[in-house]
């Protein structure tokens, strides 16, 4: 899955960003792309299941599989 980044602007000016394929704290990292682009305050954090998880990485070799956690 790409990674990604949803941001909704509200008729009332609040803006909500949720961000997808992107596991654990790295997504907190997106929180402060938002916050440089429109200098805003966050003011509410909901985490999801995707926080929780950790990101795996395959590399393969001539020789061996090896998956990194």
């Amino acid at each position: 899955m790409s990674k990604k980044m949803k941001i909704r602007l509200l008729p009332n000016g609040e803006i909500q960003m949720e961000t997808q394929g992107i596991k654990g704290k790295k997504c907190l990292d997106y929180i402060k792309v938002l916050q440089q682009l429109v200098n805003v305050k966050i003011t509410d954090t909901q985490l999801t299941n995707e926080y929780y998880e950790t990101e795996s990485e395959m590399i393969t070799t001539d020789n061996a599989h090896i998956r990194i956690d």
